[in-house]
């Protein structure tokens, strides 16, 4: 059964790196103490992979499980397979999607989270857990053979969701850009996920986690909301 937590990003408001989330990750690591976490920093272009890595070593220590970035093994793949949990971190998810190719880690993380292998990423982590990364906000400053990403969630995200537009900018809102999408993309469902958010998946079901709704877009921009604590079948 599919496992994953899926983060809007990885701060909310004023907290520091992924406090906000301390809470969901207690109850989808509760089961993984002592337990081994390959985790894949590719996105992070601002910082080295080390660095990243004692980041989310930090972070998630009082969990008592062990995180290991991917670039530690001789095959990135091989960390991936040794691991009990999977992590994707944020960034630009175009680097980290052309990464996960080169590193020939789709299909490899791909069946380890249909096997029940838990998956969880924040931001960039979130996006290519969906069928694409078309719905991203990064811009491409590379290009990834493929904008098809790892398909556990068969549908596409939307990270760091703001509805409307600023005082003062004059370019395309969240709205009419996923607008734009769905008219390329009739048949595909968006997942607006607004800051503080997340999706909890257990199986074929998700959970709406945070302190406030999530939204799906279909074609035309037809919206549905997802409350708070709301479940529903994907």
């Amino acid at each position: 059964m599919k496992n994953m937590l899926l983060l809007s990003g990885s701060k909310y408001k004023d907290t520091d790196y992924l406090i906000h989330a301390l809470p969901w990750f207690e109850a989808f690591l509760k089961d993984y103490k002592g337990k081994k976490m390959a985790f894949v920093p590719y996105a992070g272009i601002v910082r080295s992979y080390e660095e990243y890595e004692q980041i989310v070593q930090q972070v998630l220590a009082c969990f008592d499980i062990e995180v290991v970035s991917v670039h530690r093994g001789k095959k990135h793949q091989d960390i991936i397979e040794q691991a009990d949990v999977i992590a994707v971190g944020g960034g630009n998810t175009f680097c980290l999607l052309k990464q996960m190719y080169e590193h020939r880690l789709i299909d490899v993380i791909r069946e380890k989270v249909n096997a029940g292998t838990p998956y969880t990423g924040w931001s960039a982590g979130s996006n290519v857990a969906g069928s694409s990364i078309m719905t991203t906000n990064d811009m491409p400053i590379t290009f990834p053979p493929s904008f098809n990403a790892l398909n556990l969630f068969p549908h596409q995200i939307n990270p760091h969701f703001i509805s409307g537009k600023p005082a003062g900018h004059n370019g395309e809102s969240r709205e009419e850009r996923l607008a734009e999408f769905l008219i390329v993309n009739p048949n595909a469902y968006v997942y607006a996920l607004p800051e503080g958010t997340a999706l909890r998946i257990q199986g074929e079901k998700a959970t709406v986690l945070g302190s406030t709704d999530i939204l799906r877009f279909s074609n035309n921009m037809q919206l549905t909301t997802l409350p708070v604590n709301s479940t529903f079948q994907y």
